[in-house]
């Protein structure tokens, strides 16, 4: 799995309007220009926030991704509970999950509301 290169690619793409027009004309030229997996590529084809979830990439860049595809704040929390259940425990990154609960590196958990808990 190449987690960095996906955040890589939404770091950019978050950051640089000229990237998000020409990933929304032609997302092959894009991703191919990235050493994904087709795992990864699939998701960030389909825009499938809840296997990038699971896949580990930070919440941080995965919620501009989110704004990005015009995913409201709590469908994107929900797509990402939706992917656990789909895809089963988050893989790497800091929201790895271990056994039953999660193993947090970050000071925060979110809530059901969305919030720090």
């Amino acid at each position: 799995m190449s987690l960095y290169q996906v955040q890589k690619f939404l770091y950019n793409l978050n950051r640089d309007e000229k990237l998000q027009s020409i990933f929304h004309e032609d997302k092959y030229s894009v991703l191919s220009s990235y050493d994904l997996s087709a795992e990864e590529y699939s998701a960030l084809d389909d825009g499938d926030i809840g296997l990038l979830y699971v896949l580990g990439v930070n919440g941080q860049i995965l919620m501009h991704y989110a704004a990005y595809l015009h995913i409201e704040w709590f469908d994107y929390l929900q797509l990402m509970r939706d992917g656990v259940d789909k895809h089963g425990s988050v893989r790497a990154g800091i929201y790895a999950m271990a056994g039953d609960g999660v193993e947090l590196t970050s000071a925060y958990a979110l809530g059901d509301s969305g919030e720090p808990a």
